[in-house]
């Protein structure tokens, strides 16, 4: 089993329900950083690629047909060297959007996080996001810059843009498949995050 589908859009852009989505429409499992609270052993891979490092990708998504979020988004052109067959998905949002939503669910419980875990999120961060995630001006810059590098470097061939309200039909075009007759999944919005993952994920990263 290999990745099809290669996510390098970066959180609270959709990714969770891109995650329900791909594993309807691959049949397996999805890698997305709910994954590694799953999978504490990836901690040192992770923060090995954030010193440059090379993990062995394969083993890491062994069993995975496709992985979004941080923290593989943050090293799409690995993963894209690593799984050339794979396309490459660029989840997208409004850059303001997305810095709200940001800034109330995901950051806070990074800045908090205790032990392996502060120390994975700020080395993904530090090498390939920004460490001031406290900082709406560093953030917002980081975002853009993220997106338009990979706008730039991925082949249109095999590039693959996507925002929420687009739903199923790029991405069945993109990997030749029908599109299902059941809505487009729709998770983890701000309240969902606060009132349903908030509590999990400040447990996992020791808080």
């Amino acid at each position: 089993m290999t990745l099809r589908v290669v996510g390098a859009g970066l959180g609270r852009t959709g990714t969770l329900s891109l995650k329900l989505a791909l594993e309807r429409l691959l049949g397996g499992p999805c890698y997305h950083m709910v994954e590694v609270f799953a999978h504490p052993e990836h901690i040192g891979s992770w923060q090995a690629a954030a010193r440059g490092e090379s993990p062995d990708w394969r083993q890491i998504f062994e069993g995975y047909r496709s992985a979004v979020d941080w923290p593989a988004a943050a090293f799409w052109p690995e993963l894209s060297d690593a799984f050339p067959d794979a396309i490459v998905l660029l989840s997208v949002r409004d850059p303001d959007a997305w810095w709200q939503s940001a800034h109330q669910t995901i950051f806070p419980a990074a800045l908090g996080a205790e032990g392996e875990w502060r120390a994975m999120l700020d080395a993904v961060f530090d090498a390939r996001f920004t460490r001031e995630i406290d900082d709406r001006a560093a953030c917002v810059a980081a975002f853009e810059r993220h997106n338009a590098e990979v706008r730039r470097r991925v082949p249109r061939s095999r590039l693959v843009e996507w925002q929420a309200q687009d739903g199923w039909e790029p991405l069945c075009k993109a990997l030749g498949m029908p599109v299902p007759s059941e809505p487009f999944p729709r998770a983890n919005t701000r309240e969902d995050f606060l009132t349903l993952h908030a509590p999990e994920a400040r447990r996992r990263l020791g808080q």
